[in-house]
C-alpha cells in the first residue's frame, strides 16, 4: 500500500505545480494585455487631440489592429477575464450599450471606491511655463499604493534638478482626474483645466514647502474630506437576518442599553449648545484661577435621606426637585443585567453570536489596514505640522501622589535636604523633628540616597500583591518620609508636595501636548478634609491649563469603623457630599472648596478589587443600618456615589456652575459584576481588563461607547501598571479592545512606581507601539479617544480635536488638529452603526452628535 500513497502524492503534487505554472503565465499574459490596451489607448488619445471625433471607419480599424495583436500573442480575448473597469453611460438615452465594443466596456476613468493607477512620466518637457497639458508616452511600471514613493515619482525624481518640481505644476493632474475630484467642467479648454490643476496644487500643499516637491493627487484627495470618503475602500456586509433565539438575545441587549440611558446623568443642554464656537483657536489663559467673587445664597435646601441627598425647592416645599432611582431599583436592574451576562441559553446564543462578530470585526479592521493603510499614512503626511508628538494626549488616569518619576523624587528629597535641613517636618513619639533629624535617625544622608535605595519602583514581588504596591509608596520603605514627602495635610502643610507638583505641572507646559487629570484623595473620615484640600489647592497655587482634577474615593469603611473613626457608612457619605452640597447652596460658605470645584472633573473609586465580597441583594440595607464591620461591596459604593453625585450634578447645572462625573476603578480584578455596575452608572472607567472574561458586557460597553443618547463610556487601560500588579504585558486585553473598536486610551497610572523617563504618558505609548506594533495612526487615534473621555473644557476641546470634535463620524475629525485621518474614522463609525443595526433589528435611531 506504502508504494501507492508515494504515487498518489506525487500524482498530486505534480498536478499541483501544472496548475500553478499554469495560473501564473495566464496571469502573466493577462497583465500584459491589460498594459497593451492602455499603451494603445494613451495611443489613441494622443493621435485624437487635434480632432474632433473618428470615423466609425477609423474605430474599426483600431479595434481590428488590437484584435490581431491579440492573437499574434497567442491569445484569444475570450480566453482572458476581463480586466476593464466598468462606468455607466453617461448618456441620457440609448441604454446601457453605447459604451460597448464585442462584449467590453470602453472607460475613461477609474470607478471610486479603488485607489488611482499612476504611472510615471517617461520624460519631462523641457519648457516651462506654457498651459499645455503633458501626457504620458508609455508605461514604465504601475505605482500602486502599496508603493513607498509617496509623492514625486522615483524614476522622474533621478537625474533632474529641482528646478522641475513646481507646485504649479499640471503634469500630475490630468483632464479626468480634475473632473472626477475637482470642479472642472467636462468641456473645460486647456487653460481652465490648467488654471484648475493649479489651484488644486496650491490649496492642498504646505506653504513654504522646503523640497519643492509636487504632491500625490492621492495626497490632496485624502485632505479633502468628500473625495475621500468618495474614493476609500469600504467593506460592505449585509446585515444578518436573525433567528427567533437571536431575536430575543437582542431584545435583551437593548434592554441593558436602555437601563444605561435611564440612569448615567447627561446635562440638560449640550456643552456645545451653551457655548457655540465658530474660531477654535488658542483659549485665553485664565489669570486669577482662584478667585472668588460672592455669590450669595440659593433658597434651595438638602438633606440626607437614607444615604443619599434630596434637594427642595425651600424648606417650606416638600417636593424634590431632582429625584433619582432608589437603591431598591438599582439593584434590581443591575441583577437584571447580571442575568443576562450569566443565564443559561441567553449566554449560549448571545455568546456565539458576539464571538462571530468579533472575529467578523478584526477580520475587518485587517482588510481596513490593508487596503487604506497607505492612504492613512498618506493623510498623516499632508497633514501639515502634525505628527504623534504634537497631537494632545490626556494621561486619563494618574494618582496624584505618584505622579512623578523616581529620578524627580529622588532629586527633590537631596535638594531638600541640602538647602533646607533645619526646616522642622515632622512631629512624631512626642518630638519635633527637623528634616535633617529625620534622615539621622534613618541613618541615611543625601550622599547615601539613590534610586534603589528609594525603593519605590514596583518589581516582581508586587504581582497580586496590592498591599505590597501601596507599600511602594513609602521612599525607603519610611511612612514618615511618606508623610513628610507625598501628603498635604501634615505638618508642613503639604508644601514640599506642592512644590514637587509645581514642577511636574512645568514639565507638563513645556512638552505642550501632554494633559493630566490627576486623583488625589479624601478618604471621607471627617468634613473638614474638602476645605484643608481646597486650602492646600489654593495656597500653593496648584494650577495648570494642562492640568484638571480628580476625586478619589479608598473604598477603606472597614479600616475606619475597626479605629473608631466611623459608627456607619452613613458617616462615611456625610463627610463626603454634605460640604459638596453646602458648597454649591452657598458658595460663600466655602469661598476655597467652590473655587477648586471649578477644576474638579471625575469622581473615582479606588482600593484592591480582588478582595472577596459578597455580592448585593434587591434589599440591601441602608448606609445608616450598615453599621457591621465589613466593607460594603463594590456595587454598594457604587451606588451611593452614582446617587448622590446625580443629585449634585442636576442642583450645579440648574445654577450654572461645573459638573462632576463618575469614573472610578473597575475591572482591574475582582467580580465581573463590577463592571455590570459601572456599565449602568458611569461615563467611563480605569483598567477593565476583566472585560475579557465576558463577552456580553465587553459587547455593551463596545455598543454605549459612542452613542449620543446612552453616552460615551471609555476605558483608560494601563498596560504597564497592569503588568506590575495583575496581568502580564503579553496578556493584555488592549490590543484586541482597540481592535475591536472600544474606546480605549492609553494611561500612566503610577509613573513613580512604573514608569523611568520624564515623560511618563509617551514611555507608555512608546512600549504599547513597540510591543504590539501601533503605528503612526493607530497612536494618533488613541490620544485623540483620550481627547474625548477626560473632562476639559469643550473650549480646550475644540481646541484641540477640532471645532466640530461632537459630531459622529468623519464630519466630527479635523486630522490638521487629531492628525487621524478621515478614513479610519469613518471606518469605525460604520462598523459601530452596524453593529447597532444588528442590535436594534434594523431600527436603531442614531443620533449625530458623541457626548464626550
Amino acid at each position: 500500500m506504502e508504494p501507492n500513497i508515494y504515487q498518489l502524492a506525487l500524482a498530486a503534487l505534480f498536478g499541483a505545480s501544472f496548475v500553478a505554472v499554469s495560473g501564473f503565465f495566464m496571469h502573466f499574459k493577462a497583465l500584459n494585455l491589460v498594459l497593451e490596451r492602455g499603451r494603445e489607448k494613451k495611443d489613441n488619445n494622443n493621435n485624437t487631440e487635434g480632432r474632433e471625433g473618428d470615423s466609425p471607419q477609423h474605430q474599426s480599424q483600431s479595434l481590428s489592429r488590437r484584435r490581431s495583436q491579440v492573437r499574434r500573442k497567442g491569445l484569444s480575448p475570450a480566453s482572458l477575464p476581463d480586466a476593464t473597469p466598468f462606468t455607466a453611460a453617461t448618456d441620457g438615452g440609448g441604454g446601457g450599450d453605447a459604451g460597448r465594443t464585442n462584449g467590453h466596456v470602453c472607460v475613461d476613468e477609474i470607478p471610486p471606491g479603488l485607489p488611482r493607477l499612476h504611472t510615471p512620466s517617461e520624460g519631462r518637457s523641457s519648457v516651462h511655463g506654457t498651459n499645455s497639458i503633458r501626457k504620458t508616452g508609455s508605461f514604465v511600471r504601475p505605482i500602486s499604493p502599496k508603493s513607498p514613493v509617496a509623492s514625486a515619482s522615483a524614476f522622474e525624481s533621478m537625474g533632474e534638478s529641482d528646478d522641475d518640481d513646481n507646485l504649479t505644476d499640471t503634469a500630475g493632474l490630468d483632464a479626468s482626474y480634475l473632473q472626477t475630484n475637482g470642479d472642472l467642467p467636462a468641456d473645460a479648454t486647456e487653460e481652465q483645466i490648467s488654471m484648475a490643476a493649479s489651484s488644486m496644487i496650491r490649496s492642498h500643499s504646505v506653504s513654504g514647502d522646503l523640497h519643492g516637491v509636487q504632491p500625490d493627487p492621492i495626497a490632496a484627495d485624502i485632505l479633502r474630506k468628500e473625495p475621500e470618503q468618495e474614493t476609500f475602500v469600504r467593506l460592505n456586509v449585509p446585515l444578518e437576518v436573525p433567528t427567533s433565539d437571536e431575536v430575543e438575545a437582542y431584545k435583551c441587549l437593548q434592554e441593558c442599553l436602555e437601563l444605561r440611558k435611564r440612569y448615567v446623568f447627561q446635562e440638560t443642554v449640550a456643552p456645545w449648545e451653551k457655548e457655540v464656537i465658530s474660531d477654535p483657536s488658542t483659549p485665553k489663559p485664565n489669570l486669577e484661577p482662584f478667585a472668588h467673587y460672592p455669590q450669595g445664597k440659593s433658597d434651595h435646601h438638602f438633606e440626607m435621606l437614607d444615604g443619599v441627598v434630596h434637594v427642595f425647592p425651600n424648606k417650606d416645599v416638600k417636593e424634590e426637585l431632582f429625584p433619582v432611582a432608589d437603591a431598591t431599583a438599582f439593584f434590581t436592574d443591575l441583577h437584571h443585567v447580571l442575568k443576562v451576562i450569566a443565564a443559561g441559553n441567553m449566554r449560549t446564543l448571545c455568546h456565539r453570536r458576539l464571538v462571530l462578530l468579533e472575529q467578523v470585526r478584526v477580520l475587518k479592521f485587517n482588510l481596513h489596514l490593508m487596503l487604506n493603510a497607505d492612504k492613512e499614512f498618506l493623510a498623516q503626511k499632508s497633514a501639515p505640522h502634525r505628527d504623534f508628538y504634537n497631537v494632545r494626549k490626556v494621561d486619563t488616569h494618574v494618582h496624584h501622589s505618584a505622579c512623578m518619576n523616581q529620578k524627580h523624587l529622588l532629586r527633590f528629597i537631596k535638594s531638600k535636604l541640602r538647602k533646607e535641613p533645619d526646616e522642622v517636618v515632622i512631629f512624631r513619639d512626642g518630638t519635633y523633628l527637623t528634616l535633617k533629624e529625620v534622615f539621622e535617625s534613618l541613618d541615611l544622608t543625601g550622599y547615601d540616597l539613590n534610586v534603589d535605595l528609594l525603593d519605590v519602583h514596583a518589581d516582581k514581588s508586587t504581582f497580586h500583591r496590592f498591599d505590597k504596591f501601596n507599600l511602594k509608596y513609602n521612599p525607603c520603605g519610611q511612612s514618615r518620609l511618606r508623610e513628610i514627602f507625598l501628603k498635604q495635610d501634615n505638618l508642613i502643610q503639604g508644601r514640599f508636595l506642592g512644590e514637587i507638583t509645581k514642577q511636574v505641572f512645568s514639565d507638563l507646559e513645556a512638552s505642550k501636548y501632554q494633559m493630566a487629570e490627576y486623583r488625589i484623595s479624601i478618604y471621607g473620615r471627617k468634613m473638614s478634609e474638602w476645605d484643608q484640600l481646597a486650602s492646600w489647592i489654593v495656597n500653593n497655587d496648584l494650577y495648570s491649563e494642562n492640568v484638571v482634577w480628580l476625586i478619589q474615593l479608598p473604598r477603606l469603611y472597614n479600616i475606619y469603623k475597626d479605629m473608631g473613626i466611623v459608627t456607619s457608612f452613613q458617616n462615611i457619605l456625610d463627610n463626603i457630599f454634605i460640604p459638596l452640597f453646602e458648597a454649591t447652596v452657598d458658595p460663600d460658605s466655602h469661598p476655597q472648596l467652590h473655587v477648586f470645584l471649578k477644576q474638579v472633573v471625575g469622581f473615582d473609586l479606588v482600593d484592591d478589587e480582588s478582595k472577596p465580597e459578597r455580592r448585593p441583594t434587591k434589599h440591601m440595607p441602608t448606609p445608616a443600618q450598615w453599621t457591621n464591620a465589613f466593607n460594603p461591596a463594590f456595587s454598594y459604593y457604587v451606588y451611593y456615589c452614582y446617587a448622590n453625585l446625580y443629585v449634585l450634578n442636576k442642583l450645579r447645572e440648574s445654577k450654572g456652575m461645573t459638573t462632576i462625573t463618575l469614573r472610578p476603578h473597575s475591572g482591574e480584578a475582582g467580580d465581573i459584576d463590577h463592571l455590570a455596575a459601572t456599565f449602568l452608572t458611569c461615563h467611563s472607567i480605569a483598567h477593565g481588563i476583566n472585560l475579557r472574561k465576558s463577552p456580553v458586557l465587553q459587547y455593551l460597553y463596545y455598543l454605549a461607547q459612542v452613542c449620543r443618547d446612552s453616552l460615551l463610556i471609555g476605558l483608560a487601560m494601563s498596560p504597564l501598571s497592569n503588568n506590575s500588579l495583575f496581568l502580564d504585558y503579553h496578556r493584555n486585553p488592549f490590543p484586541v479592545f482597540f481592535l475591536r473598536g472600544l474606546n480605549v486610551s492609553l494611561s500612566t497610572d503610577d509613573p513613580l512606581q512604573i514608569h523611568l523617563t520624564k515623560e511618563p504618558l509617551v514611555e507608555e505609548y512608546s512600549i504599547a507601539a513597540s510591543v504590539w506594533k501601533l503605528s503612526s495612526c493607530d497612536l494618533c487615534e488613541i490620544a485623540r479617544n483620550s481627547v474625548y473621555q477626560s473632562g476639559f473644557s469643550h473650549a480646550l476641546k475644540s481646541h484641540w480635536i477640532g471645532k466640530d470634535y461632537y459630531k459622529r463620524g468623519p464630519d466630527g475629525n479635523d486630522i490638521h488638529k487629531t492628525n487621524v485621518p478621515h478614513i479610519r474614522v469613518e471606518f469605525r463609525d460604520t462598523i459601530w452603526k452596524e453593529e447597532m443595526q444588528q442590535v436594534y433589528l434594523g431600527k436603531a435611531v442614531i443620533s449625530d452628535e458623541v457626548v464626550p
